[in-house]
């Protein structure tokens, strides 16, 4: 048997202080519930599986990896910004500052800090990683510990079981889990291998659902960790470059204010914040929506899936899986328009992990260690 992370073992992982730790030791710990659950259900993915590589894709922008160079990078690249930025040092030179207009702009970088943007981004992702193992992993880990050993449907005990877990829909309530586990557990003991792969299938949709419902305030900061505003901008520039006149041109500004009359100055500091908030949520969404894969494969979230449905999925026949994809799946039985549009919209993301799960559940690679050093 395949080694598995124990309760006692989900509570100490999940009270790690170190993030990126901590996410290696999460990774893992889903790839052992996931191996384990396998022989259960048979070779298939199950919510575990999937989390195992999401969870890989999280510890990436917790560590920030090649992240804040490249971002340097793009928000170089950006003419608006350029124009910005050229307009702000040309204000600030009027007004007699003595650096000149490259030493603005390096300052102007400083203190807008792009860096900080992305480190409150991997502290959000790092939030939401450890937030959904210390529940989901939880009781995972708990259900193989009642169940996993069964070589009987046991009624009372799956019932049993399901009364720990708290009634009601997320993000309070844990209907949806108490669903998926009952239905975990009747796929244990499911002959027909249809039938098995559709109750598997809607288990995983089931935990999807409510872990994305639980995860929708760390992924919208995470997609919204943004600069300092412009007002803090500028006073901080104005205090750097003018230190014997801040107050009096603070005074001066916060007069201009109340009359709601800015200054070129304020102008092109809105300018500044408004182009590079833009770009980087665009930054931040173009890495937070791919998902490595086994194999280097790396799966575009904000792009249709290209790959078909195995054929134990081809054609649906449970009434409830049928009924909540018909909720969340408004292009049933299809990949068109699976790509999410947005990531911080839980529609689009649930639309896309639907398909997702469904398409990949039979991949074998799915079933793949992590990390390279574990093959």
């Amino acid at each position: 048997m395949p080694a598995r992370t124990s309760l006692s073992a989900v509570g100490r992982i999940a009270a790690m202080n170190d993030p990126v730790s901590r996410n290696y030791q999460i990774t893992r710990s889903y790839y052992e519930l996931s191996q384990w659950m396998t022989t259960r259900t048979g070779s298939c993915a199950t919510w575990c599986t999937f989390a195992t590589w999401a969870s890989r894709q999280a510890g990436r922008t917790i560590r920030k990896e090649d992240l804040l160079g490249a971002l340097e990078n793009h928000l170089a690249d950006v003419p608006a910004l350029s124009q910005a930025i050229y307009d702000i040092a040309g204000d600030l030179l009027r007004q007699g500052a003595k650096l000149d207009k490259k030493a603005i702009g390096n300052l102007l970088w400083e203190i807008a800090d792009p860096q900080a943007a992305m480190s409150r981004a991997s502290e959000a992702v790092a939030r939401g990683n450890q937030k959904v193992y210390a529940e989901i992993a939880r009781e995972f880990a708990r259900f193989l510990d009642t169940c996993g050993s069964d070589r009987a449907f046991d009624a009372e005990k799956i019932a049993r079981f399901g009364m720990a877990l708290k009634p009601g829909d997320p993000p309070d309530g844990q209907r949806y889990l108490k669903q998926a586990f009952e239905r975990y557990y009747r796929a244990f003991f499911e002959p027909d291998q249809k039938k098995k792969a559709e109750s598997v299938l809607l288990a995983n949709i089931e935990i999807g659902f409510h872990e994305q419902t639980r995860l929708q305030p760390e992924i919208a900061e995470a997609l919204e960790a943004a600069l300092e505003n412009p007002d803090r901008i500028k006073s901080k520039l104005l205090r750097t470059l003018f230190p014997n006149q801040y107050w009096l041109l603070a005074i001066g500004s916060a007069f201009r204010s109340l009359f709601n009359r800015p200054t070129p100055l304020d102008i092109a500091i809105a300018k500044f914040t408004t182009e590079a908030r833009r770009r980087i949520r665009l930054f931040l969404s173009a890495h937070l929506m791919e998902l490595d894969f086994p194999h280097g494969k790396r799966l575009q979230l904000g792009k249709d899936l290209k790959v078909g449905f195995p054929p134990d999925l081809q054609q649906l026949t449970d009434p409830d899986l049928i009924d909540l994809l018909k909720k969340i799946d408004p292009t049933p039985d299809s990949m068109k328009d699976t790509g999410a549009v947005d990531w911080a919209n839980l529609a689009d993301r649930l639309h896309f992990i639907a398909d997702m799960f469904r398409a990949y559940q039979e991949n074998a690679d799915m079933l793949l260690p992590p990390f390279d050093s574990e093959i």
